[in-house]
């Protein structure tokens, strides 16, 4: 072959396709995590709203209902409960056996932004802990008698602290050097959004307040929490949402970089 020959070819050969942009591969991401969990996660879905309404009948031994702030922290933290079983634990296992069984290669295989990856399977995991923090929200609210007008901010705290809990799930699943330590921290996850998250601060040292503080979805319960009163404190509610959101930033950012992290490796 000459040496015209060769640029001719060279000349004529097809331009490599252009990588896919954030939100679109999102998408599709999205749609793929969400076909993909719809079988497999809503047996755990029953269970992590059954566990969370087991938690307020439990609860209702001990603390009195009728608006108490005592009630307003176990609904409000039951109901966020789901959410952490879903997006913290079950996407920090899942991340973990992916990174084990090599599923990160085929990830990493594609024309995608690593963003897409981590936001795609988080916001698949949280859409499935819509109906069961509402369902459990509503009987909480029937179990307490706390008043139901501010189940719409359910709408802002489920997103909100979805994208926290499943950033932090995803960056502990693909930081975790064995997929039984993934498994590990995202039990140890739930268990602290369970005990810092339904019980009342009322009742707990300084040392574990300060602790609940750093806990990404305490801002949605306590957002949540607060329209219970009978005059809610709208602008503090906000504050905290936004608290929440900001947190969901970084702990998305960090799972982003957790994954470009793991697919090199």
């Amino acid at each position: 072959m000459t040496d015209g020959t060769v640029e001719a070819v060279v000349a004529e050969a097809a331009p490599l396709a252009p990588r896919a942009r954030l939100w679109p591969a999102l998408a599709a991401v999205y749609r793929a995590q969400l076909s993909r969990a719809r079988v497999a996660r809503i047996p755990l879905l029953f269970v992590a709203t059954f566990q969370s309404v087991g938690i307020m009948v439990l609860m209702r031994g001990v603390v009195d209902g009728g608006g108490s702030t005592e009630a307003q922290a176990v609904v409000a933290g039951s109901s966020v409960l789901v959410v952490a079983f879903v997006a913290l634990n079950l996407l920090a296992q899942y991340f973990g056996q992916l990174r084990a069984g090599g599923g990160l290669d085929h990830y990493a295989t594609l024309p995608v932004p690593p963003a897409s990856v981590v936001l795609g399977a988080a916001a698949a995991y949280a859409s499935f802990t819509v109906p069961g923090t509402f369902v459990t929200a509503v009987f909480g609210c029937l179990l307490f008698g706390l008043p139901m007008g501010g189940l719409w901010v359910l709408l802002a705290v489920v997103p909100l602290a979805g994208a926290a809990l499943s950033g932090l799930g995803a960056a502990l699943g693909l930081l975790a050097p064995r997929q039984e330590l993934a498994t590990l921290a995202g039990q140890l996850g739930m268990s602290a959004a369970l005990l810092l998250g339904v019980l009342p601060p009322e009742r707990m040292p300084a040392v574990i307040v300060w602790a609940r503080d750093l806990l990404p979805s305490t801002y949605g319960v306590e957002a949540f929490a607060r329209t219970f009163a009978p005059d809610p404190d709208w602008p503090v509610v906000a504050l905290d949402l936004a608290v929440c959101a900001g947190v969901g930033v970084v702990s998305l950012a960090a799972a982003t970089w957790a994954y470009r992290r793991a697919a090199v490796r």
